[in-house]
């Protein structure tokens, strides 16, 4: 049994991507802390067997992924947001609120992609996992992740292209 801060410091550097994973399915700040005590608790009861995982940070994502997927399909509930983070250094009031304006369409259209293609472009573009880190957290071949990603990219510009032309038109 080891030493709660030892444990923390073990799950504690990786803490905010779980956070903002289960943010990401949960769409729902509440749950997503919930969700990361729930995979913190867990983590806590298997601590023997944590020496022998590998990448703790790629199995506490794929954790935190399967627990958020559980809840959703409970719920039967819809991911709905995105984070609105807009950089503000140098950014004119007008561009800020264009950059803003794209940040929700695009979080948007990456909730309308299918499940893998959206979990992909999360840990991908959002959180900038390498292809090996996404292979552990989702048990995907590199190569599946690449097709999966492009897609989701390809879908994305196309209907935010669609959309922009739509709105200048």
């Amino acid at each position: 049994m080891i030493s709660p801060e030892a444990f923390i410091a073990k799950v504690n550097p990786f803490k905010n991507k779980v956070y903002r994973l289960c943010l990401r399915f949960l769409s729902d700040a509440e749950e997503a802390a919930d969700a990361v005590q729930e995979l913190y608790l867990k983590l806590w009861t298997m601590q023997e067997k944590l020496d022998h995982i590998s990448n703790l940070e790629a199995f506490s994502m794929t954790l935190a992924r399967n627990h958020c997927l559980d809840q959703l399909k409970a719920a039967r509930r819809t991911i709905t947001a995105l984070s609105d983070d807009v950089p503000s250094d140098s950014v004119d009031p007008t561009r800020q609120m264009e950059l803003l304006e794209t940040s929700k369409i695009v979080g948007s259209l990456i909730n309308q992609l299918p499940e893998l293609q959206r979990t992909v472009i999360h840990l991908r573009d959002v959180e900038q996992y390498e292809f090996d880190e996404i292979e552990a957290i989702t048990g995907l071949k590199a190569n599946a992740i690449r097709v999966n990603l492009s897609r989701a990219r390809k879908k994305i510009r196309e209907k935010l292209l669609k959309y922009q032309h739509h709105e200048f038109a």
